[in-house]
């Protein structure tokens, strides 16, 4: 008995020690990447001077950044826990992953686009959609799975480094992604019935849901829709 307890004190050490060290490269890249996105948008607005065309940087606490593009707005938002995947997933094939397993835990950074007017109308009904995930383990190195350019580019997680030329790279990549990414009326038996307190509301039925793909599944999306 005493010498599974020595194992489940160094099994707690060695764990919550990685879990910090993943953590706390995870917050110094998305702390940079926040800064980045600002300049980026900052860049935007030089090149494009028309005030039609919404370019807008928020933060919203901690750990959640808005960038505003046009009609549309990306939110980058770090989850404060660490993860790693499941034994029978792929990665632990990896040749990179198979020379250090604590290789294979990461930080997320998450990348969501709304509507902007979502935002701005607060119209708490609309959805959102997950465009990438950006994985970062220990040492700064990282992988995206994600939607059209996103889940390809960035795939080889042994050369792929979280630094500013690829921020740059990540930030332009998810805008063209969010701008092509046009928004679709939803089937018509779908928005057919409306109540009374919906039309009456104050804003004007704004509590009608909204967003550019009703009814899209992330994880459900096939590799033609890329």
């Amino acid at each position: 008995m005493e010498i599974e307890k020595k194992e489940i004190v160094e099994l707690l050490k060695e764990r919550s020690l990685l879990k910090q060290e993943v953590y706390n490269t995870t917050l110094a890249c998305y702390k940079k990447f926040r800064s980045i996105v600002e300049q980026e948008i900052e860049s935007f607005r030089e090149k494009i001077q028309d005030d039609r065309v919404r370019l807008k940087f928020d933060y919203n606490g901690d750990f959640e950044t808005h960038a505003y593009v046009g009609s549309d707005v990306l939110v980058f938002n770090m989850h404060t826990n660490v993860f790693t995947f499941p034994d029978n997933n792929s990665i632990w094939k990896n040749s990179y992953i198979e020379e250090d397993k604590q290789l294979g835990y990461f930080g997320v950074i998450n990348i969501y686009n709304f509507l902007a007017e979502s935002f701005l109308q607060k119209r708490m009904k609309d959805a959102g959609y997950l465009i990438g995930r950006i994985f970062i383990n220990k040492d700064g190195h990282f992988m995206i799975e994600g939607k059209g350019e996103l889940s390809y580019y960035f795939r080889n997680l042994r050369v792929n480094i979280f630094d500013i030329e690829t921020m740059k790279t990540i930030f332009e990549v998810a805008v063209k992604h969010a701008a092509e990414f046009d928004l679709h009326t939803p089937p018509y038996q779908r928005v057919s019935n409306v109540s009374v307190q919906q039309i009456k509301s104050a804003s004007n039925a704004q509590e009608l849901k909204t967003g550019k793909r009703l009814g899209f599944k992330f994880e459900s999306e096939l590799d033609k829709n890329n």
